[in-house]
Parts: structure tokens; C-alpha cells; sequence
């Protein structure tokens, strides 16, 4: 967000940002701040759209809807990777695959304890999508 309040930043998360501990507080993306819905309200750039396209294709699939919404209905608020397959019916290295994907488009955090990878949901991400999403008032 810009010193006027508005809107100016893009969608996505830094590198640095991308994959914080799941036990960290996420960074907060421009758009989960008390700025408008820029979406409805004015048009968006060419590099927020790009932005956001990335973080809607990410979620724009069945099986990573459901990973989203298990993971952050699971004990704790985060999921291994062990944990995701039986109920999904797929192979680890496809559960893998889609959950690479959340974590590349910032929805997803990834926290590697030995030979384990949990993951867990980025609550900035899904509030940023919420906010460009959301009608004004």
C-alpha cells in the first residue's frame, strides 16, 4: 500500500515471505490490509493480474482445493505429506507435486523437520484473495 492508503502493491509474496514457518506469523500481503477490493473498484494492472492469475491457477484445481481445505481443517492447522495421501487416494509424489504448487503461489507454507515436510495454510494469502475478490460495501 502506498502513504495515500492505496492500493499500489501486487499480490504475490517475496521469496523471503513465500515460505515462512508455519509457527511464524505470516507476512501480510498488500492486499489482506483495510485497503478496497481493487478488483471491483478500479481496473488492475497487467502485473497484478499476472499475480493473481497465479495464485487462482494454483487453487484452480480439485485436488488442491481439497488439499487446502484438509490441511487447514487438520490437527494444529498443519498436515504432513504422509498424512494427505490415504485420504486422497494418490501417490506421495503426486500429493507432492500439487503441494509444491500451493507453496510456489504462496497459499501454502512448508516447514521441513528431518525427512518430513508439513505444510500449512497462509492465512494472508487466502485474506489477499478474499479482498480483491470481496464487492465493496
Amino acid at each position: 500500500m502506498s502513504m495515500s492508503g492505496r492500493y499500489t502493491g501486487r499480490v504475490t509474496t517475496s521469496a523471503a515471505t513465500a515460505r515462512p514457518a508455519p509457527t511464524r506469523p505470516p507476512a501480510v500481503l498488500p492486499l489482506a490490509g483495510d485497503c478496497c477490493a481493487p478488483l471491483l473498484r478500479e481496473p488492475i494492472t497487467a502485473g497484478q493480474a499476472a499475480d493473481l492469475a497465479h495464485m487462482l491457477k494454483a487453487l484452480a484445481d480439485p485436488v488442491r482445493l481439497r488439499l487446502v481445505s484438509m490441511v487447514a481443517a487438520h490437527e494444529g492447522g498443519e498436515a504432513c505429506v504422509c498424512e494427505l495421501t490415504g485420504p486422497l487416494g494418490l501417490t506421495q509424489p503426486t500429493i507432492s507435486h500439487h503441494l509444491k504448487i500451493l507453496v510456489d503461489a504462496g497459499i501454502f507454507a512448508r516447514d521441513k523437520r528431518g525427512v518430513w515436510a508439513y505444510y500449512a495454510v497462509v492465512p494472508s494469502a487466502l485474506d489477499a484473495l478474499a479482498a480483491v475478490l470481496t464487492p465493496p460495501r
